[in-house]
Formats: C-alpha cells, structure tokens, sequence
C-alpha cells in the first residue's frame, strides 16, 4: 500500500472533518455553511485542538460536558471527542461515540469517509477484525482517491486473514495505470505465491519488476515485487529463473542485503560456488545486525569448502564465530540495560514531553552503544505503539504531580480567602446593624403620604424653598405689625406693598406647585427602588452569610478531597507505568534475544562445520602418511 500518506495524516485528516462536521450534524446539505461557536468552553476545546495539545482539549472537553456548559456543540464536541480519544489509541472508546453518532445524523459521505479512515487505522494497529467491521459500515461510494484506498484495505485484510482466493477475485481486474494498479498487481502476485500458484505470480511480479519508477515509493515496489519473485522462484527449485528477479533489485536499496544474499544462493544452487562468493562477499563488510548479512557469513566458507579451498574456509569460519561471539556480548550488554530500565527514561530525557498521542514520533536516538539495535526495534509497529503508550503514561504521571501541586495552591488560597471572610465579617454586621432600612422604608411611606395630602390640598406653600419660605413668614409678620394698623396714609401704603409682594410670592409658588410635585414625587420614587435593591441586597448578604460557612466547607471538601484521588490516580498511573515498562522490556529483551538465538545457532553451525574441516584436514594428513 503506498506510504505517501502515513497513519499520523489520517488521523488529522479524520479529526478535522469531526471539527468541521457541524454543518452536517444538523442539516444534510452539501453547501458550505460556516460555523458559528456559541459556547466559550467549545471555543476553548477548539482553541487547544488548533493548537494540537490534544491532552488539554480532551480535558477541557471533558469538563465542560460535566459541567453542561456546551449547549448547542454538544454533538459536535462528542464527535471531536471520539476523535481525540481514538489519538491515545483509545479504540474502543472511540467507536462506541462514532456508532452512536453517526448513525443517521450526518451526511452519507461524511460517515463513509469517518468509517473508511477509523478501518484504515484499525488495520495500521493490527486489529483486523475491527477494521473489516468498519469497511462493512460504509454504505455509499467514496470519491475515487479513496474507494481505491478502501479496495486495497480490504484485500490486504483478506490476505492477511489467509483468504488468498477472494483476495485475486477483489483486485486482479484492477484498471488504470496509476500507484494503486500498481500495488494491485503486487498483492495479487503476493497472494498467488502463499497459495502456491508461482507461474501465475511470476507472470505479474516479473512485469511488476520491469517498471520505469518515477518516484521512490514505486522504487520501493519494484523491489519488493522482485524480491519476492525471486525468492518465490528459489524455494519453487528455479534458481536459474530467480537470479534475474534478484539482480534487478537496487544495491543500496533497504532489500539489497536479502536480494545479495539470494543471488549467491541461486549460483550455489547451480553449484557455481565461485560466482557465489561475489555477492556474498559484498554482503560481509554490511551491518552484523542483518540477518542477510549473518547467513552470509556461514555461507563464504561453506561455498569455499565445496570448491576445496579449505584453509580459507577455516579462517571465514573462524572470523565468523568471533563476529556473532562479539555480538553476543554486546547484545548481553544490552539486554542488561535494558532489563535495568534506563533505556526507557532516556528516551523520555532524549525527548521533551511535550506532545502526546498518536502524533508523537520520536526525533533521536538516546546515545549509546545499544543505540544501534534501537533501529530494529523501532522498525517494529508494536515497539513503537508500546513505547508511544509508555511515554503518554509518563506523561500523565507528570501532569498528576503538577495536579498534586495544584492542588495545595488552592488549598492555601482557600485558607487565605476564609481568613479574609472571618476578619471582614464583623465590620460587616456592624455596618449592617447600623443600617435600619425598615426605618427608611417607613420614613418613605410617611413622605409618600405627606406628599398626597398636599397634592390633595394643594398646598403650595409646603413646597416652597427655604428662602421662600422664610420670606412668606417675613412677609406674615410685617402683616400683622401694630403699626401698620393706623389709619394713616402712609400704613395703608404700606399695607398695600405687603399685600403686592404677598401675591408674587404666593403666584410664583403657585406656579412652580406641579413641577416641584413632580420632581419630587420622582426622587421618592427613585428612593423607593433604591431601597428595594437595599433590601435585595440586604436579603443576598444575609444568605450570604448563612451559607458562605456552608461554601467554604463544600470547597474545601473539594479541594482536600482531590488528593486522595489525584494520588490513587498516580498510583494507577505507576502501576500501568510499570506494567507497560515491563511490555516493553519484554518486547526489547524478546527481540534481541530473538537475535542472540540466531547467533548461538549460526555459531554452533560455524563450529561444527569447523569440526568437520578439521577432520577432513586430519584424515588427509593421516592418508598422506
């Protein structure tokens, strides 16, 4: 299958349509609809998500749908979640929401697509069966780039699955002349060798390995399919036949060592020992790590041997069982390392924890000289998923002790805050003793009341100014001066002047009566409510304080409370922690001893066939005496 779109670009390209599917979720329409986030918490899940810390947003997630605060996103945030969890490889997780999600309130396209990329992750991880389920639940055509994709996936589980035959039914009338017909006719022919039908392979392998590559992926394929031809042919007893196949594999390609090492063993086959040694040769200054390279090493003095050159043979031999004998040792070395646990934590040192999930790879190798079988390892998927698990695993331990932290600043800030409560608290239920809004509310009442009486008695003098009230007393009292009651002139001219201003006053008080009535009446109504928010106010204080004791405990249960289980989570982390530490050094260890038994093996096979050197050599020696 081709490798230009790895596993970590499915799995962006499927997280943004769960982020982009909110069109859909609500209306199946295909016309562009923006998106319109309603939710600040929603906007903050898809502002981590943007972000790619994919941890935080499924975190942020989680609380704000405990927490109900994501009204309308619902769907999509659930969706969105599914798609983080499947990240951290939470599979099982993930399908439950994408089944009861997508059942029938997206558009078909969007569903199939979803469906086809959550098969093509399920195959990458290994579980064939959840990836057939998958294939099974789309149910309309994929645009072409990816129903091709979708026939490939499916013939690679069948071949998997050792259903070879419906495997060359689904893909050997595979049209076009395009990467996937490529990969088609690979799988076809790979399918007709496991079930035995070589001439058949060899018809479509042999073109396969003909081709005029244009890129390095189909590099890539032309030499597998020629390995694999030629390698078919030698175990169908055709050495002649497969040396062609295997000559045209690349030298410094990744299958050049097995293609060397077949070659030379096609000439063997001939009893062409001489032209064996060639590529064998070539092959002993390679990697020792390659088991090509291994089998090589045997097979020089063997090919030497058969064509009497025994002394050589004996040094080859020789040089060989010290070779795997010092990789031995450094592999013993090793599996001490690595069974010791430091290897694991310097990759986590190598490499700064901050990203997790699925997208994490790895940058550098620790340094060292184990470093060098770490490219094996890592060439493994199950290494490699295991040890991203083991780094998510650190990870969380990290963040429970920046938890942990947290959680004693809070617990300082909620002491701080309750020993501010208690010292303010007595200078507030002074300050409320001294407020008698009952008083205030009565004296209002009284006010309204007064001021009826004078709007019903029209009695503008109550609402005269100060200084106009002091001028009408004036007035008043020169009215009733002893003197102005003589009867003369100059008293009744007096008189009169007082009655004039007396009639002013009393006009222009009369005058101004409705306005000052109503500005008056306005400010009392304004008071009113003011005291009415008093009373609210007064009301909200009051169960203030009733309850803020009852706060502080319910905060503090919360906040004490987070310990305990912060630490049982950490000790549930360490404890996976260890287990998959264990996994993998299980893994680790399993693989290089894997090696080390090769390397006993070709070893006793070196020594014996040493064994035997001698003793032909010994015979000959006692014959020519």
């Amino acid at each position: 299958m081709p490798r230009s779109r790895s596993i970590v670009s499915y799995m962006r390209s499927l997280l943004a349509i769960f982020v982009l599917m909110a069109p859909a979720v609500y209306a199946a329409k295909n016309d562009e609809q923006s998106i319109v986030v309603e939710s600040p918490q929603y906007g903050e899940v898809l502002f981590y998500f943007y972000q790619e810390d994919y941890f935080h947003a499924i975190v942020t997630l989680l609380a704000a749908q405990n927490q109900q605060q994501l009204g309308a996103h619902a769907d999509e945030a659930e969706l969105l979640l599914g798609g983080l969890y499947l990240s951290y490889g939470h599979h099982l997780e993930a399908a439950d929401i994408f089944k009861r999600m997508l059942a029938d309130n997206v558009t078909t396209d969007v569903r199939d697509r979803t469906w086809f990329f959550l098969a093509k992750i399920w195959y990458q991880r290994g579980y064939l069966d959840k990836s057939q389920e998958a294939l099974s639940f789309v149910s309309g055509e994929l645009p072409d780039n990816l129903q091709r994709e979708a026939l490939m996936l499916q013939a690679q589980i069948l071949i998997d699955a050792g259903d070879y035959d419906r495997a060359i039914t689904l893909l050997q009338n595979w049209k076009g002349k395009t990467e996937w017909a490529s990969y088609a006719k690979f799988n076809v022919g790979v399918a007709l060798v496991r079930s035995g039908r070589v001439a058949e392979a060899q018809v479509l392998l042999n073109d396969l390995g003909n081709l005029n590559p244009f890129n390095e992926e189909l590099a890539s394929l032309r030499d597998k399919a020629n390995l694999a031809l030629g390698y078919a042919l030698l175990q169908d007893r055709q050495p002649q036949a497969a040396k062609e196949p295997l000559q045209r594999v690349r030298l410094e390609g990744p299958f050049s060592n097995k293609a060397l090492l077949g070659v030379g063993w096609a000439d063997a086959e001939m009893n062409n020992y001489r032209r064996a040694l060639v590529p064998w040769m070539e092959l002993r200054s390679r990697d020792l790590l390659d088991s090509a390279v291994q089998e090589s090493m045997l097979a020089i003095p063997y090919a030497m041997a058969q064509l009497d050159s025994i002394s050589q043979a004996a040094d080859h031999y020789l040089n060989a069982i010290e070779a795997f004998y010092e990789e031995t040792n450094r592999l013993d070395r090793t599996i001490a390392h690595i069974e010791s646990g430091e290897l694991f934590d310097e990759f986590l040192s190598s490499d700064p924890l901050d990203s997790t999930g699925w997208y994490w790879q790895l940058e550098q190798l620790p340094e060292g000289p184990e470093a060098r079988y770490l490219f094996h390892l890592l060439a493994t998927h199950e290494f490699q998923e295991g040890l991203k698990n083991y780094r998510d695993l650190s990870f969380l331990s990290r963040n429970l002790d920046g938890w942990q932290g947290n959680t004693e600043v809070y617990g300082n800030m909620l002491e701080t805050r309750k020993q501010a409560y208690e010292e303010r608290l007595p200078r507030v239920e002074d300050a409320l003793a001294r407020a008698d809004l009952d008083g205030m509310v009565n004296e209002k009442l009284e006010f309204d009341s007064t001021l009826n009486n004078i709007e019903k008695s029209r009695d503008w003098l109550a609402l005269a100014k100060r200084s106009e009230f002091e001028t009408w007393g004036e007035i008043s009292g020169m009215e009733h001066a002893p003197a102005l009651r003589a009867d003369i002139p100059e008293a009744l001219e007096v008189r009169d002047k007082i009655q004039l201003l007396k009639g002013v006053l009393q006009w222009q008080l009369e005058r101004d009566f409705q306005n000052r009535l109503w500005r008056i009446r306005r400010d009392l109504n304004d008071a009113g409510e003011t005291l009415v928010a008093a009373q609210r106010s007064r009301r909200q204080i009051d169960e203030t304080m009733r309850n803020e004791s009852l706060r502080f405990e319910e905060l503090s249960d919360r906040v004490y409370g987070l310990g305990p289980r912060i630490e049982g989570m950490k000790m549930r982390v360490d404890d996976v922690l260890a287990e998959q530490r264990a996994y993998l050094r299980e893994i680790a260890v399993g693989e290089l001893q894997a090696q080390k038994q090769r390397l006993d093996i070709y070893t006793v096979q070196a020594r014996f066939a040493l064994a035997a050197i001698y003793d032909v050599a010994a015979t000959a020696g006692e014959d020519a005496q």
